[in-house]
């Protein structure tokens, strides 16, 4: 029987930082599961657009790979979302899968990042793994994407799990915000900021919205407030231990599979 899985992320039009994270998650989930052929597919259209215009280079939405699946005579699919929540463009990915229920034997969406308390607890870990070490008077701080979706909760969730340790984690597009934790920090007598995405890619939001010198960039306005800053531009699909977060969701999606079975 043919099997495949099918890589979901949101995408990003930043070659290079697509190739340390989402090519290097999907290599990895090839090595590890050798009887499946592993095939990709982005949740963002605008990506998806702009990668065929500029590069033309063609990404499939995962609509469009399970067609392709389907005429190819793949029998049993198992989704894996990289994304880090269960927000919309996770919700996109099952809203599509639906109409496909019925043209596989077995279709399995598996979780996205931060689904469990393990999961909170296991990025944790890889946050420690893949961070500076810090001085005295120093803090990291995540920038995650935010979501106007109620799964911005898994946010507040993991910044409140980090709340023993000098590691912030804001969102861009909700809460908890830059400003609420610069108060946090000049409490705490922080006086150097080490910046990191909380996200798999290295693209537009932690190049520009974070590191960038523009002057409403987190860097400029932490550096406003008194706080020496540093920036890494690393996506979270570069972290080994984030990739093994993903394989073990596999893995779990599988027992579900031959449970059925």
């Amino acid at each position: 029987m043919k099997k495949a899985i099918l890589v979901v992320s949101f995408g990003t039009s930043y070659p290079e930082t697509r190739e340390k994270t989402i090519e290097a998650c999907e290599k990895r989930v090839a090595k590890e599961f050798p009887d499946y052929t592993v095939f990709r597919a982005f949740t963002s259209n605008k990506i998806i657009k702009k990668l065929k215009t500029r590069d033309n280079l063609d990404i499939n939405t995962p609509s469009q790979a399970l067609s392709q699946l389907k005429e190819l005579g793949y029998k049993e699919v198992i989704i894996q979302s990289l994304h880090i929540i269960s927000g919309g463009e996770f919700e996109k990915i099952t809203a599509q899968v639906e109409k496909f229920q019925a043209d596989f034997d077995s279709i399995i969406i598996s979780q996205p990042l931060l689904d469990s308390k393990e999961d909170y607890e296991a990025a944790i870990e890889a946050i420690r793994y893949q961070m500076p070490k810090l001085n005295a008077n120093e803090a990291l701080i995540l920038m995650g994407h935010g979501s106007k979706h109620h799964a911005f909760s898994a946010y507040a969730c993991l910044d409140h799990m980090l709340l023993n340790e000098p590691i912030y984690l804001c969102a861009v597009e909700s809460y908890p915000g830059l400003d609420q934790v610069i108060d946090r920090l000049q409490k705490a007598q922080i006086t150097k900021a080490h910046l990191m995405p909380f996200m798999l890619v290295a693209g537009d939001h932690a190049t520009n919205d974070m590191a960038s010198d523009e002057e409403d960039s987190w860097k400029s306005t932490l550096e406003k407030a008194g706080i020496e800053t540093e920036c890494y531009l690393q996506g979270l699909g570069e972290n080994p231990l984030i990739q093994a977060q993903f394989i073990e969701h596999i893995h779990t999606a599988i027992e579900r599979v031959n449970h059925r079975g």
